[in-house]
């Protein structure tokens, strides 16, 4: 193929992309107002296993969950429903990163507690699928990934709002090899999706009196889309004159979350898509590491909740998913029952994980046979629970020196 037939083909492939964006602004356009969970009777809470160790460490969160929402779910207001069919087995059956009875099935809940899953790379005996998450995030319009991290003793209190939907994700299955020579992958910045997730961050610091947003970007060389990020974060700051704000570059915000003069200093985060992906991973080190922190994936109707970590198909082949820690998970759950206003119980769970985790540390997870299971710790996660002292021993953990 010559190179001017190979230039109409990457055309005519760009110009169907096009196609797929506008119509995805037109339906964020007409996307009504977030969900009201008062008025939701029941509350139906989905639990999918995902692939590896993700049933093993998501049976404990539910295990958790039932035991905290138990009077909800005697009164009939809270209902929890298995999905099995995100399994990657399934899903290369089916050949699509979501089959479309699980599609349906998900729908049909109002939030999701999701095990991680597996995503097919090179040399995977598995066909090239999209990823489950990616999947989700696209089919229920799951545009804001919020990742908290906290570590007291350390003045650490930082909350990421993660677009997710667009960036360099979005036609990450739609690019293009031109020819031998040249290939080419695309991000998606728009207006619309900007918007909507800056927003959603100086609205969480209005809200909860956090007087400081930081917006990452690479504006300075990334110019159109990030440019255009850092643009509408400009606009919406003009609506929260209380809410004071800067921006800094991907680069160098990498290296001062590790400066411990500096990190302390920043309280909401905003940013794109990949960005937010690399800096969440670093930011959870802080805290124990990805298999400590939970992540929340937001949209009007729609919320799903998982561990940031992988499936670690490692341990399953070894013999010790019994041994996956499943703090991650249990740390989305706390997630999930603020989301749909269980507050009080909500800071009673990440309080008895960082008493169990961090500080008391009486039942230790090592991921193998010489640490506790992930049943033996949600155990003690539930009697922390119920422990009288619960915060007393809070209080002692975050005024330690």
């Amino acid at each position: 193929m010559n190179q001017r037939d190979l230039i109409e083909r990457a055309k005519e492939h760009l110009g169907k992309l096009l196609e797929s964006q506008f119509a995805r602004i037109e339906k964020m356009k007409e996307t009504q107002d977030f969900i009201n969970y008062d008025n939701l009777h029941p509350i139906i809470i989905s639990i999918v296993g995902g692939d590896g160790i993700g049933p093993f460490i998501t049976a404990q969160a539910q295990k958790i969950l039932e035991f905290l929402l138990q009077d909800e779910v005697k009164s009939g207001k809270a209902v929890f429903r298995v999905i099995d069919g995100l399994t990657i087995e399934n899903r290369a059956k089916h050949g699509k990163a979501i089959p479309d009875d699980v599609l349906e099935e998900l729908k049909q809940c109002h939030v999701i507690l999701k095990g991680p899953t597996t995503t097919p790379r090179a040399g995977d005996p598995w066909p090239n699928i999209e990823s489950a998450n990616v999947a989700m995030r696209k089919e229920l319009d799951l545009f804001a990934n919020v990742r908290p991290v906290k570590v007291p003793e350390q003045g650490i209190d930082w909350t990421f709002f993660r677009e997710n939907t667009e960036g360099a994700y979005a036609l990450g299955s739609n690019g293009i090899h031109v020819n031998e020579d040249l290939a080419l992958d695309f991000t998606v910045t728009t207006q619309e999706g900007s918007y909507r997730i800056i927003k959603a961050a100086f609205d969480y610091a209005s809200k909860n009196k956090i007087n400081k947003v930081t917006v990452v970007t690479k504006a300075n060389v990334v110019k159109t889309t990030d440019g255009k990020f850092l643009e509408v974060a400009k606009q919406v700051a003009k609506e929260y004159p209380e809410v004071e704000w800067d921006d800094w570059y991907i680069d160098i915000m990498t290296a001062k979350l590790v400066d411990p003069k500096r990190r302390t200093q920043f309280k909401v985060m905003v940013l794109p898509n990949l960005y937010g992906d690399i800096l969440t991973d670093e930011a959870a080190e802080f805290q124990g590491g990805v298999g400590t922190a939970g992540s929340a994936n937001i949209g009007k109707r729609y919320a799903m909740f998982e561990a940031i970590h992988g499936s670690a198909p490692r341990m399953v082949e070894e013999g010790r998913a019994q041994y996956a820690d499943p703090s991650s998970i249990i740390r989305a759950a706390a997630m999930l029952l603020e989301h749909i206003g269980y507050r009080e119980k909500a800071a009673k769970l990440q309080k008895a994980l960082d008493i169990c985790g961090q500080y008391e540390k009486a039942v230790a997870i090592t991921g193998r046979s010489n640490g506790a299971t992930g049943a033996e710790f949600a155990q003690y996660i539930m009697n922390t629970l119920s422990d009288p002292q619960l915060e007393q021993k809070w209080a002692e953990y975050v005024n330690r020196k």
